[in-house]
């Protein structure tokens, strides 16, 4: 079915439901209104759900495609915006070889189609904004963090965040045009002039330790199976409290 998915025209928009718990059980349409590419291989989907009832940053939420003859595909994605973003949510989807969801976004989706959705789902790896938070990823294990970073500055939150994030190349760093000094990048194989290329290691994380707060730091890692297992020694190394770090691994 990889490319065959036709976006779903009708769907019954669930009416506002008080409790939160109650609308995230809820299927509800996502109509896609714009798309950014980051990356030669990564995109931005900006959808408009009028019943979104908003999340915490580092929630995700569950996406369904249904093709013409009733088959169904779901996936679960990192939700990229800030819960500022009322009405809306954003999605940042690498080009997977061979999937069917993200083949479909790549390949075929345009403003004005609609999805189904339903979320926010998971709550161990949000952040509420109340508490210093180090923020270590990968690859699109960037998404939920970016979420993080633009709570903290739509907010104007006084509370330490700083983030890690390691990208093959300048290239392939999603959000590039956005990091501002609260980031590091870490580069695997190419690197401007001038910047060391090489794997994430102790001496990236090191520093960020030194300068952690009074009330220490609250470590979000999120990446590949292999980088979540790498970065958490990492930090545990480095001295960060085994029950203060909090994984989000794909693959």
């Amino acid at each position: 079915m990889t490319e065959t998915f036709v976006p779903p025209t009708r769907f019954a928009v669930p009416g506002r439901i008080a409790v939160n718990e109650q609308a995230a059980s809820v299927w509800q349409t996502a109509t896609l209104t714009e798309i950014r590419r980051e990356t030669a291989r990564a995109a931005t989907y900006r959808f408009a759900v009028p019943g979104w009832r908003g999340h915490l940053p580092g929630q995700h939420l569950l996406l369904r495609l249904t093709a013409e003859d009733g088959y169904a595909a779901q996936r679960h994605y990192s939700i990229a915006s800030a819960p500022d973003d009322s009405g809306h949510v954003e999605l940042t989807l690498d080009h997977v070889e061979g999937g069917e969801v993200s083949g479909w976004f790549h390949t075929v989706a345009r403003p004005g189609d609609q999805v189904e959705v339903r979320g926010p789902v998971s709550g161990f790896f949000a952040w509420p904004g109340d508490r210093p938070a180090l923020l270590i990823g990968a690859g699109s294990g960037v998404v939920p963090l970016m979420s993080m970073v633009r709570h903290h500055r739509a907010r104007n939150l006084a509370v330490p965040l700083r983030l890690l994030v390691s990208a093959r190349s300048p290239e392939e760093l999603i959000y590039a045009r956005e990091f501002g000094p609260e980031t590091t990048p870490v580069f695997t194989r190419s690197a401007p002039e001038g910047v060391a290329v090489g794997r994430m290691a102790a001496a990236h994380v090191a520093p960020l330790l030194a300068e952690q707060p009074s009330s220490g730091w609250e470590a979000y890692v999120c990446g590949s199976n292999s980088f979540a297992e790498h970065a958490s020694r990492l930090l545990v190394t480095a001295g960060q409290p085994v029950d203060r770090i909090r994984i989000e691994r794909f693959g």
